[in-house]
C-alpha cells in the first residue's frame, strides 16, 4: 500500500533511485511468486481429467493398445511425476528453452511468438481507447454532478460494468457484421492467404478491440468522475474560480491532474481483468492470439505451454502494477518511491 511522504520533493527532479529500488524489491517479489505460479500450473494440470497422450495421438489414440499409449507417453514424459516435469521445464526455461508444445508440435516460444503480437495489439488499441473515451465522459459527468450527462454517463457505465464481455462481443457480431453488414465478424484478414494487410488487419481489429474497451471503459469513467468531481470541491480549484480563471483552465490544469491520480492505480489493476476479456474476445472473433493457444493447451494439458503462457500473464500483471506505481509517483510530489 502506497504512503505518503511530508516532503514533497523539490520541482523538477526525477527520483530515478528510487524508482531503481522500487523496481527491484518487486523483481525479488515477483521470483518466489512465478516458482509458485507454474508449479500450481503443472499440479492442476497432473489432476486434470484429460489424458494429454490421447490428445496428442488424436483419433488415431482411439485404435491404438495400450502398449502403444504406454510408449507414446513414455515419449512425452507424461508418465513422470509432475514434480519432476515441472523442474525440467524450469530449468531449461531459466537457461531460455520454454520447451516443446506438445499440442501445436513446435517450440513453445514460436507458437508464443506467432499469436502475442496480435494479442498485444488488441490489447493496447483497446486498453487507449478505454482510457481515453473514459477520460472524456468521466470530466464531461464531473463538471456538473447530478446533471442529465453525469446521470446517463453513470447510468451506462454501471451497465456496462455488469455485462459480460462476451455477451457484448456477440451483440456486437450480430449488430454490425450480421445485421448491417460494417464490419468483419471475425478472424485477422478479409481471405485465407497467408499476406496481412494492414487495411484489412484494421477493419478487422475494430469490433473485438472496441468490445474489448467497452469491457474496461466504466472502471475509468466512473473513477474519473469522482476524482475530478472531488477535486473541484478543493480549496484550491475554488481559489482559482476566485481568481477569474476560466472554467476549462480550471478544470484542465488544476482538476483534472488531480483527479487523475486514482486512475493511475487503476491500470495496473485492471491488467488481470483486461488479459481475461482479451481471451474471451479472442475466442468469440477468431482473433489469431494467445486465447486459442491457451485453451488448446488447457484441454490438452499441454504442461509447457500453459506454464509458460501462465508465466508471462504473471509478469503482464506485475508489470502493470509495477507502471502504475511509478506513473503515480512520478506525478503525485507527496507520494515517496521509499514507502512503496
Amino acid at each position: 500500500m502506497t504512503e505518503t511522504s511530508t516532503a514533497p520533493r523539490p520541482a523538477g527532479t526525477v527520483p530515478r533511485r528510487g524508482m531503481a529500488r522500487l523496481a527491484a524489491r518487486r523483481l525479488l517479489y515477483a521470483v518466489p511468486l512465478l516458482l509458485v505460479v507454474t508449479f500450481a500450473v503443472f499440479a492442476l494440470a497432473a489432476a486434470s481429467p484429460f489424458d494429454p497422450v490421447r490428445a496428442y495421438a488424436g483419433t488415431a489414440g482411439l485404435s491404438a493398445d495400450r502398449e502403444t499409449l504406454d510408449r507414446l507417453a513414455e515419449n512425452l514424459g507424461a508418465d513422470r511425476p509432475f514434480t519432476a516435469r515441472w523442474w525440467e521445464w524450469l530449468t531449461s526455461a531459466l537457461s531460455g528453452d520454454l520447451g516443446h508444445s506438445t499440442v501445436f508440435r513446435q517450440p513453445v516460444a514460436d507458437v508464443i511468438a506467432e499469436r502475442m503480437v496480435w494479442s498485444v495489439l488488441l490489447c493496447a488499441a483497446a486498453f487507449a481507447f478505454a482510457v481515453l473515451l473514459g477520460t472524456l465522459l468521466g470530466v464531461l459527468a464531473a463538471r456538473r454532478p447530478g446533471s442529465l450527462t453525469d446521470r446517463a454517463v453513470t447510468s451506462a457505465a454501471y451497465t456496462l460494468s455488469a455485462a459480460p464481455v462476451f455477451w457484448i462481443a456477440l451483440l456486437a457480431v450480430w449488430l454490425f457484421a450480421l445485421r448491417l453488414g460494417l464490419l468483419p465478424a471475425g478472424g485477422l484478414t478479409d481471405t485465407a492467404s497467408e499476406a496481412v494487410r494492414p487495411g484489412e488487419v484494421a477493419r478487422h481489429l475494430i469490433l473485438p478491440a472496441g468490445v474489448l474497451a467497452l469491457s474496461q471503459l466504466p472502471w475509468f469513467a466512473l473513477y474519473v468522475r469522482q476524482g475530478v468531481a472531488d477535486a473541484l470541491a478543493e480549496d484550491p480549484v475554488r481559489g482559482a474560480r476566485a481568481r477569474g480563471l476560466t472554467e476549462r483552465t480550471v478544470l484542465l490544469r488544476h482538476a483534472l491532474r488531480s483527479g487523475l491520480l486514482p486512475v493511475l492505480t487503476l491500470i495496473g489493476s485492471r491488467v488481470p481483468e483486461l488479459i481475461t476479456g482479451a481471451l474471451l474476445v479472442e475466442t468469440v472473433f477468431s482473433w489469431p492470439g494467445i486465447a486459442a493457444a491457451t485453451v488448446s493447451a488447457a484441454t490438452s494439458v499441454d504442461f509447457q505451454l500453459l506454464a509458460a503462457l501462465t508465466a508471462f500473464a504473471t509478469v503482464a500483471v506485475l508489470l502493470g502494477n509495477l507502471l502504475a506505481d511509478l506513473l503515480y509517483g512520478l506525478t503525485d510530489p507527496r507520494v515517496s518511491f521509499h514507502d512503496m
